[in-house]
């Protein structure tokens, strides 16, 4: 009897012992390397020309922005597409970048935009000088990248000194997107952070199919003296934008990118594995075109307490 209690005993003892942290959620996210080259780097809200190495982001996709503005850039077979090329001094960042890649920048063949303020655009010409890319607009803001100013329709028109003009390539008429070899990217207007923002979407396959959404800043940034109270079509067509972006949750919408990294939580999701956002019950761009809908709430709750 006493030799069953005594074997019993560890027993006893070892189903009572902490167990050790086997379980997946206990263990820290793998992190590739070159993910985690840009988090060693780079901090959240960080500087807009502090340079950042290149990574990728899924399939043929990669980040090849600094640490504070994305570039993004888009493979295909000899021929690709880039949005965004950061400020002025920022793309010399961005061309770097492209190159650490073993990617020929004469290869680019469309450069894109999310909305054509000088931290996302600025860099535009020195990027068109060095690659020949054909710079791609919508009619009405073709303007812009002509002359390097932004439409006095702008809400932030006055607060930047001009940009350095560019040749236009491709003026569209309407949003059916662009394509270039074994690739295609589509966009919707989403206005309001400037009148000729866009949002572009694209499916990305890996280990299983992704939809990749870089959606424009959508933030109600402007000059002291704007107020978008006082422009009712354009506070339309802003409200309009973000519903669009939230329909886009229908597409899948499972890795959402932005033109300032921080605005998605980027680096956040990176750090903890969780980048693509495809779980039950994760909804990115409904998440983030709501919030952009509070943030144009208190915009305007602010416009009516401020004193003339």
């Amino acid at each position: 009897m006493f030799d069953r209690v005594l074997i019993a005993l560890p027993l006893l003892l070892a189903a009572c012992a902490t167990p050790a942290v086997t379980d997946a959620e206990n263990v820290a996210p793998a992190i590739p390397a070159d993910q985690q080259a840009f988090l060693d780097t780079c901090e959240p809200w960080d500087k807009w020309d502090k340079p950042a190495p290149p990574f990728k982001i899924y399939g043929n996709t990669y980040y090849v922005g600094t640490c504070g503005i994305s570039s993004i850039l888009i493979l295909g077979d000899g021929e690709h597409i880039l949005i965004d090329s950061g400020t002025e001094k920022g793309a010399e960042t961005v061309l770097r970048n492209i190159k650490t890649l073993d990617v020929d920048p004469k290869e680019i063949k469309f450069l894109a935009y999310s909305h054509e303020h000088f931290d996302h655009v600025g860099g535009h010409a020195k990027v068109q000088e060095a690659t020949g890319a054909s710079v791609m607009a919508r009619k009405q803001i073709a303007p812009v990248f002509e002359t390097g100013t932004v439409l006095p329709s702008d809400p932030q028109f006055g607060m930047h000194e001009p940009m350095a003009p560019v040749r236009m390539g491709l003026i569209l008429n309407s949003l059916k997107g662009l394509g270039a070899s074994g690739l295609s990217i589509r966009a919707i207007e989403t206005p309001g952070h400037s009148p000729g923002a866009l949002t572009w979407y694209w499916q990305e396959c890996e280990e299983r199919c992704e939809t990749i959404v870089y959606a424009d800043s959508l933030s109600p940034v402007s000059r002291d003296d704007y107020k978008f109270s006082d422009h009712p079509q354009y506070l339309a067509e802003y409200r309009t934008g973000l519903a669009r972006l939230e329909r886009l949750e229908r597409q899948g919408c499972s890795l959402l990118l932005t033109p300032h990294p921080s605005h998605s939580r980027m680096l956040k999701r990176m750090q903890a594995g969780e980048l693509i956002q495809n779980a039950p019950g994760d909804t990115p761009c409904k998440d983030y075109a709501l919030g952009k809908v509070e943030d144009i709430k208190k915009r305007l709750l602010k416009e009516q307490t401020k004193t003339p």
